[in-house]
């Protein structure tokens, strides 16, 4: 029998100051919605230890390989956070686990209905006990209502809460090309979690948070779902076009560039007739009287359109939008964003370390200048039971307890009766 191969036991991350430092979350998380929201309390100083299964952990982690070997979702959400691989299942690891809940200021999960409850740590099992503790739950469809048992994958959600209807082309109904059900569920759950924060400041009590997929992604499909039931018809799937407003999408240039432009009112429309078309007379044409009256045209309007910027080299486009003060973008793939000039210039890339060597990525997006919400340096990327050790020490150390956040009414909740 070969000899055990040694570990590499490292200690948890560097504390980071930040206005979460010295907040305790334990999160059994997978996938995107729950590590997105955590990432963000993590990239905000607070710990976030993760309760990872063993041998496999995070399902994302096995999403792909194009990260020097690791998967590019696992690299993303979970940045800043220690690793501990955990059978909750089992007698002695559901105590370990019972026992990070008692120094936690924040419990997150994200698993199976019913499955937190089963392990003893659903929010009724707690409640009594943990007074001050805040946990937060995040399903697909809510804990309650038929669709409560139903697995719930982003384009699943996508497709029940109608995004599907009005994404895509006349043709063909396209989904998001991000996890866009996840990220809205997992950004709720974060501004909740700090809502909760501030009431447990206030109050003294923690609270129950619930999100589900659906419910976030609707209320992001507000304007659809009004325009749709007090207008009678949906809108239109347009592709890259605006479906109420026009001109508004991309036009292909002579050089084969791809620049969209954005109008929003008519002292724009009177404008870009006279500086970027050069055919003033299009100002009182009654086919574009009006915006309504301009995507009831549309066709014909994009075809006026095509034929000049089908004549101007891209930088001779946009040397007329700026002239006539027109919005544009320039339509760029990923790997011109990643090379993005207005991105390089205010300094928005940063290293971070990983399993796999230091790699870049952008620092968390709310500037805050000055004070401990000031960017600090990101913290790395937890191999799989990288920090069980540690933690587990931390947890048996004698006379240990959460360190407090006090600005946040932060502390260890009271302990298990």
């Amino acid at each position: 029998m070969p000899e055990p191969r040694h570990r590499d036991i490292r200690p948890a991350p560097d504390p980071v100051e930040g206005p979460l430092s010295g907040l305790v979350v334990v999160s059994l998380e997978q996938a995107v919605a729950a590590p997105f929201a955590t990432r963000q309390l993590a990239d905000l100083g607070a710990r976030v230890i993760k309760i990872e299964r063993p041998g496999s952990g995070d399902l994302a982690r096995g999403y792909d390989r194009t990260v020097r070997g690791m998967s590019s979702h696992f690299v993303w959400l979970n940045r800043g956070k220690e690793s501990v691989q955990l059978d909750v299942r089992s007698p002695e690891g559901n105590r370990r686990l019972r026992a990070l809940v008692d120094r936690a200021d924040v419990l997150v999960q994200n698993l199976a209905p019913g499955a937190a409850a089963r392990l003893g740590i659903g929010h009724q099992a707690l409640a009594l006990s943990h007074p001050r503790l805040i946990t937060c739950d995040i399903s697909g469809y809510g804990s309650t209502g038929r669709y409560r048992d139903r697995k719930a994958y982003d384009l699943l959600v996508q497709s029940e809460a109608g995004l599907l209807a009005i994404t895509g082309t006349p043709d063909t109904a396209s989904k998001v090309g991000l996890s866009i059900a996840d990220i809205c569920a997992g950004m709720y759950a974060y501004s909740g979690i700090l809502t909760a924060l501030l009431e447990r400041a206030r109050t003294g009590e923690g609270s129950r948070l619930e999100i589900s997929m659906l419910e976030a992604l609707g209320e992001w499909m507000g304007y659809a779902e009004y325009f749709t039931r007090y207008g009678g018809t949906a809108p239109a799937r347009t592709g890259a076009s605006h479906a109420t407003i026009a001109p508004y999408g991309p036009f292909t240039t002579r050089d084969g560039q791809v620049v969209v432009l954005g109008l929003q009112n008519e002292r724009e429309w009177a404008s870009f007739c006279d500086i970027v078309l050069r055919r003033g007379s299009l100002r009182d044409d009654r086919r574009f009287a009006g915006n309504a009256d301009r995507v009831a045209h549309r066709g014909e309007l994009d075809t006026l359109v095509g034929e000049v910027t089908g004549g101007l080299t891209a930088d001779e486009l946009v040397a007329r939008l700026e002239e006539a003060r027109i919005a544009y973008a320039r339509r760029r793939d990923v790997h011109e964003f990643s090379d993005h000039p207005q991105l390089r210039e205010r300094g928005r890339w940063a290293p971070f370390d990983s399993p796999v060597g230091q790699l870049e990525g952008l620092i968390p997006p709310v500037t805050v200048h000055g004070g401990a919400a000031e960017p600090r340096r990101m913290r790395p990327v937890p191999a799989l039971g990288e920090h069980t050790e540690a933690v587990l020490a931390w947890l048996d150390a004698p006379g240990t307890s959460a360190p407090a956040a006090a600005d946040l009414g932060g502390g260890a909740p009271c302990p298990r009766s």
